[in-house]
């Protein structure tokens, strides 16, 4: 076989030209790299979580800390933190339509499902920075927890160090997770001003959206670990 003839067939195998050995288009399949290797990172600090949380003979209840919904009510045990979640899920349910609009090529459904998704993505944000402003309101801060008085009028009982493990771990992990979806709504409004300019019209595929969709559902996904470790156990 001579020389072109080689190249020929380096150039027909169905790998090259960016995509992987089992057909996964390179950009979607370094995607799931980031997600596995972010993952690793998420889990590492809820495991940490969890080896402080039941090695500790008391722990800040859930329910009393994040009783308040702020504005409204403060006795709603956990409705506050059920909204974010909620806000949350939709924008994901908004992604996945906006990954379908882009298979079918459908531009204009394409930018009003981004857009659905970065309003969920800062109406989550808000939410967030309501919850930490009222716990930083209450005294808990890295490094720093309410009085003894204050906790015993919240009700809580746990230790002082537990306490401020909690809330060490709290804002830790959640200011992470948030960072993610900051970073989402961000990537999110780059792709929504690529769709109007046309330019995965002149590609001829929205594949992009998918992948930035993919990055999205896993922030989603780890909201859920986040909200199961702090919020419920």
């Amino acid at each position: 076989m001579d020389t072109t003839a080689k190249l020929d067939e380096v150039k027909t195998t169905p790998w090259a030209g960016g995509k992987s050995p089992f057909q996964v288009e390179y950009g979607k399949l370094m995607m799931w790299f980031f997600l596995l290797s972010d993952a690793f990172t998420f889990s590492a600090f809820l495991i940490y979580y969890g080896a402080q949380r039941f090695s500790k003979m008391t722990w800040p209840d859930p329910e009393i800390i994040f009783k308040s919904f702020p504005g409204i009510s403060d006795n709603a045990p956990l409705v506050f933190v059920g909204l974010m979640t909620f806000i949350l899920i939709a924008s994901s349910v908004t992604m996945v339509l906006a990954v379908e609009a882009g298979h079918r090529k459908a531009k204009k459904e394409v930018i009003w499902w981004m857009v659905a998704t970065i309003i969920g993505g800062f109406m989550f944000l808000g939410c967030q920075a309501l919850e930490w402003a009222h716990l930083h309101h209450e005294g808990f801060w890295w490094g720093a927890i309410p009085t003894a008085e204050t906790l015993k009028e919240m009700g809580i009982t746990a230790s002082n160090m537990s306490c401020q493990q909690f809330a060490n771990l709290f804002f830790t992990i959640t200011g992470f997770h948030g960072f993610h979806v900051f970073t989402g709504v961000v990537v999110n409004i780059i792709i929504l001003f690529m769709t109007i300019a046309g330019v995965f019209e002149k590609r001829g595929h929205y594949l992009m959206i998918e992948k930035v969709g993919l990055y999205w559902h896993f922030v989603d996904l780890v909201w859920v670990f986040v909200f199961t470790f702090f919020y419920l156990v």
